[in-house]
């Protein structure tokens, strides 16, 4: 319990120094760090000028990481992110020998700056990395440095030029944290911190060490039974096709959150209480954290792209309604106490007391509860219908009776 509480007061100075040079955003803040707890990557989605960059690069700092950045364009090849093979000369014997010249993937933290702006086939040379934390080139495994964390940006309103990630990719970023503007008091402060004469050095207040130590224990928070449950019920939910589907996913979704999205949920619950100073999960946790850990995970179809539904507004209904059915069915006309069970033969509707019950409605002998269908049917051309060898269509004028009434009705 000590150790968590000392790592929520380094995480604190941490959040408290980078307050120095990056303004506001805490949420995005908070989820970063929940990604390095955790030991995940985070995709970082907003439009340009909001800063992504220089809250990555002003993060590693504090961290004591190596950081690396990649800029992805169209021409950018696998081999330079993963690096290859170069031919050296011995100067003294003269005798040439390939050497593995390391590529910038070779670091603790790597920024892959909007990575939707270059083909597919570079873009899964991360898929290793992210991963299993090591890359295989020419025939040989090479691990990469630990910790290892992958931030990428891509922006949402510029789309010529690009090429969406792949879902096998998205699936490995643990968090998709969306930044939005800031408001006018806190971009005036921005404004007035970025523009003065002296910025503001940033020294490192972790280590690789004490991350890996912070990752290792972030792994041994509690998480109870119920809350596992309650995050595998939410990814069930949003799955179209199985029993466990909530109708509105049913309708509006073409593929839901994986195994994986349970996993990195709980994962990110484990991560966000730590941050917290507390050594269990919470439901509140989970629910925190459902839009950043499925809101690229879940993919809507053609119906709810061409009404305006969005993956943000079905999730948010989901965790609403996961709150209200845990809060338990609500009391009979908002009073409390248990549900009185119904009487079998008695009508649904309450009587006013004192009031004597409706004596029952006489039926007159010989005619129909309900009322006639039509002057076609009860006039001549029924008569027509029941001549001599068209006696088959008098069946077809009682099923017209079934359809419309709910009831069999003979002719006369």
């Amino acid at each position: 319990m000590k150790s968590i509480e000392i790592i929520a007061q380094e995480l604190s100075e941490l959040r408290s120094q980078l307050s120095k040079v990056f303004v506001g955003q805490e949420e995005v803040v908070s989820q970063l760090l929940i990604t390095l707890l955790a030991g995940g990557h985070a995709l970082l989605t907003g439009v340009p000028g909001l800063g992504k960059t220089h809250l990555v690069k002003s993060l590693s700092q504090l961290l004591g990481l190596s950081f690396r950045r990649i800029q992805f364009t169209p021409d950018l090849m696998p081999a330079d992110i993963l690096g290859g093979e170069v031919l050296e000369q011995d100067p003294e014997t003269g005798r040439r020998t390939f050497r593995f010249q390391e590529g910038p993937l070779f670091t603790q933290v790597l920024l892959a700056d909007e990575v939707n702006r270059t083909p597919p086939k570079t873009q899964s040379a991360l898929l290793e990395a992210m991963g299993e934390r090591q890359v295989t080139t020419a025939g040989q495994t090479r691990a990469l440095p630990s910790p290892f964390l992958v931030l990428a940006t891509q922006n949402p309103i510029e789309l010529e030029g690009t090429y969406p990630l792949p879902e096998a990719q998205l699936d490995r970023f643990l968090l998709n944290i969306m930044m939005d503007y800031l408001p006018p008091a806190e971009e005036a402060k921005m404004v007035a911190l970025t523009t003065q004469p002296e910025l503001v050095a940033l020294k490192p207040i972790l280590d690789a060490e004490k991350i890996l130590a912070m990752q290792s224990l972030c792994r041994e928070v509690v998480a109870p039974e119920g809350v596992v449950e309650h995050a595998v019920r939410l990814c069930t939910s949003t799955r179209p096709g199985t029993p466990q589907c909530a109708p509105r996913f049913q309708e509006y979704v073409k593929w839901g959150a994986g195994s994986r999205a349970s996993q990195a949920l709980v994962m990110a619950g484990k991560a966000r209480a730590l941050l917290a100073g507390r050594g269990n999960v919470s439901r509140e946790d989970i629910d925190a954290l459902v839009l950043p850990v499925l809101r690229h995970r879940v993919i809507v179809n053609f119906r709810a792209q061409s009404e305006g539904v969005t993956v943000e507004q079905l999730l948010t209904e989901l965790v609403r309604e996961e709150q209200t059915a845990g809060e338990g069915p609500a009391p009979p006309n908002g009073r409390g106490g248990p549900r009185t069970p119904k009487r079998p033969g008695r009508s649904p509707h309450p009587q006013t007391a004192g009031e004597a019950p409706a004596p029952p409605k006489s039926k007159r002998p010989g005619r129909s509860p309900h009322p006639p269908t039509s002057n076609l049917i009860r006039g001549s051309t029924r008569r027509r219908f029941q001549r001599g060898p068209q006696i088959p269509w008098v069946k077809q004028e009682e099923s017209f009776h079934l359809h419309q009434y709910g009831r069999r009705e003979a002719v006369a």
